[in-house]
């Protein structure tokens, strides 16, 4: 599968078939994942594989009332912990460097898209999930002060096929030379 593939045909999975998720499948999202561009090389992301069942469901309780993918985390085959180690990316000799702060969120988010492309490409589905409570999730994992709980990934088989989405055109996002402008694309 190529590149754009991957991107054009990767969905929200948030049903998963009953089916554990093969080391090699396992493997190669993970390896995906640590070939992502990061702050300085800094590679802040750190992955937590929950497999069993009780985590799972802790897990799912730190998920906001009526999150759509509270059943996902629950039944997963696997859920992937993407954790950030504070204070290394953004950072230039132990101060922020630019107005961001800690640039954690980027790096993790890169990583983390390359290991749903991956997972994608591999027939595995996986769905980015946001709306938890960070701080309890942590605990749950025993992460430990200098870190963070970022997002939680449901990994699995996809039971059925995800519905095809809808996507702005260009026109609506991309300005050319100031904000706003529409212009000559760069002329």
């Amino acid at each position: 599968m190529d590149v754009m593939e991957a991107i054009k045909g990767r969905r929200s999975v948030r049903k998963f078939a009953d089916t554990t998720v093969r080391e090699a499948d396992l493997e190669a999202v993970l390896e995906a994942a640590r070939w992502a561009p990061s702050w300085a090389n800094t590679q802040c992301w750190r992955l937590i594989i929950v497999r069993n069942d009780g985590r799972k469901g802790e897990l799912a309780e730190t998920l906001t009332p009526g999150n759509p993918a509270t059943e996902a985390v629950r039944k997963a085959p696997v859920v992937i912990v993407a954790c950030a180690q504070l204070g290394l990316a953004g950072f230039k000799g132990g101060s922020p460097a630019t107005d961001k702060g800690d640039w954690f969120m980027f790096d993790v988010a890169l990583a983390t898209h390359n290991l749903t492309l991956a997972a994608h490409a591999r027939g595995l589905g996986t769905v980015h999930v946001g709306l938890f409570d960070a701080k309890k999730a942590a605990q749950v994992m025993g992460l430990p002060k200098d870190a963070a709980v970022v997002e939680l990934i449901p990994l699995g088989y996809p039971e059925g096929t995800p519905k095809l989405t809808t996507r702005n055109p260009l026109s609506e996002f991309v300005y050319y030379e100031r904000y706003g402008s529409r212009g000559m694309r760069g002329r």
